[in-house]
């Protein structure tokens, strides 16, 4: 059973352990070999996340068996699983007829002499807290505060034409005349592959026998445009040389005036009054930048190719989700229920849970669009649960809850009601370091 983080203190990340060589031939498995990094592969899962999901709880519209409390009674539970979950026959897919079940990770249910002698180890790791609550006080209600999370992650490909110009210098091209040019979708780029379901990866590839030389547009082939400095407004094609402009420092006049009333030379025009053009120097052609003077183009069509994961979430929580403490959901691990990999996921089939049925079925018709240009290299669908289970103890008019967090049991409190340690709790702690 295999346990990951429900909240990643890092950025979800880790590569998948295979490749395949083609794509095209990806058949329908569960895909166990390769568990994500958090409890649903991409977008990190968020304790607010968690609490707009118990905003709209589905309480009313999902039985409490798919929210069912890890813990119990066992008079009451037979009687919740016949009454809330209907379990209905249903046959095999595509070949694959042994489906899921729920049941086969684990629903541990305790009676109430197990909760209590959990907290009773618990409490009993804690020099300074009494162990009378944990033993006398009365178990008034158990909540289940479980969050279900479903992926759907749809990996493709995309591909796009986007036609490439640069100055021609001259020499051989791989034109048409060489042989037809190649469509984008009969490019050969298995050595380009990435690994199933990265989160983006992007090349560019020439496509063969694509090149061709053209004249320039922007020169009409010239290899110099009109100065834009000393030529502004011309009409295209136009221009006029040996256009001058006036000397800044002496105002045309060629000479300095300083105040004892005397005259110098402007050095900056050696007395002349006007200065040439800055860009052109008066010659009023600058070379073309499109074509950097050589007045052709070469042109080349490339092949955008861009491979990435479109993930969709959905998320399930009841409405005790929603006043769980941060850091139980942050130590909460997650359990995966299904992990299927096929070329187009259906609904996972549990075989004795309809509602996981239909909760897979709602992931699955949520399924993010795919671009036109885009094809679908292969799916994966996968489903886990988050169990948090909440207790509440009391006594007289005097209550305490405590949380039983995953499969392994661990126990969480903040505000146990008998501690004696004034304060030096955090001392011992210190000493045990």
């Amino acid at each position: 059973m295999e346990q990951q983080p429900l909240l990643s203190s890092g950025e979800a990340g880790g590569k998948a352990e295979e490749s395949l060589v083609s794509y095209q031939y990806v058949g329908r498995s569960p895909s166990v070999h390769a568990p994500p990094s958090s409890v649903a592969a991409g977008k990190e899962l968020s304790v607010e996340e968690i609490r707009a999901a118990s905003v709209f709880s589905s309480d009313h519209y999902y039985p409490p068996s798919i929210h069912g409390a890890l813990v119990g009674s066992p008079e009451s539970d037979f009687s919740q699983v016949v009454t809330d979950q209907a379990i209905i026959p249903q046959g095999g897919y595509d070949g694959y007829s042994g489906g899921y079940s729920s049941k086969e990770f684990g629903r541990q249910i305790l009676d109430e002499v197990e909760v209590r002698q959990l907290l009773i180890d618990h409490v009993g790791h804690r020099c300074c807290w009494g162990s009378q609550p944990a033993r006398r006080w009365k178990i008034c209600s158990i909540e289940d505060c479980n969050v279900y999370v479903g992926t759907l992650e749809t990996f493709i490909e995309e591909r796009e034409t986007i036609e490439e110009k640069e100055p021609y210098l001259g020499g051989k091209f791989d034109g048409k005349e060489k042989g037809q040019e190649f469509g984008v979708w009969e490019l050969d780029l298995r050595s380009e592959f990435p690994i199933l379901f990265v989160p983006q990866k992007e090349t560019r590839v020439k496509i063969p026998h694509s090149e061709a030389v053209e004249k320039c547009p922007e020169c009409d082939s010239r290899g110099d445009i009109v100065c834009p400095t000393c030529n502004a407004g011309q009409e295209r094609g136009f221009y006029k040389e040996n256009q001058m402009t006036q000397c800044a420092p002496c105002y045309g006049r060629g000479l300095i005036a300083h105040r004892d009333g005397s005259d110098t030379i402007c050095t900056r025009c050696s007395g002349k009054g006007m200065l040439p053009c800055a860009t052109c120097g008066s010659r009023g052609l600058v070379k073309c930048h499109s074509c950097e003077g050589q007045g052709s183009l070469i042109t080349r069509n490339i092949a955008l190719v861009k491979w990435k994961t479109l993930s969709n979430r959905k998320v399930s929580a009841t409405s005790a989700a929603a006043s769980v403490p941060d850091e139980v959901f942050h130590r909460a691990r997650g359990v995966q229920l299904c992990n299927i990999q096929a070329y187009q996921c259906t609904p996972a089939f549990f075989a004795d849970s309809y509602l996981l049925n239909r909760f897979s079925s709602e992931v699955i018709a949520n399924r993010s669009p795919i671009p036109p240009a885009a094809r679908v290299i292969c799916e994966r669908h996968m489903i886990s649960v988050v169990p948090v289970t909440r207790v509440t103890m009391g006594h007289g008019n005097r209550s305490f809850s405590f949380y039983i967090i995953g499969y392994s049991r661990e126990v969480f409190i903040r505000d146990y009601p008998k501690k004696f340690c004034w304060g030096l709790c955090c001392c011992f702690d210190w000493l045990k370091v």
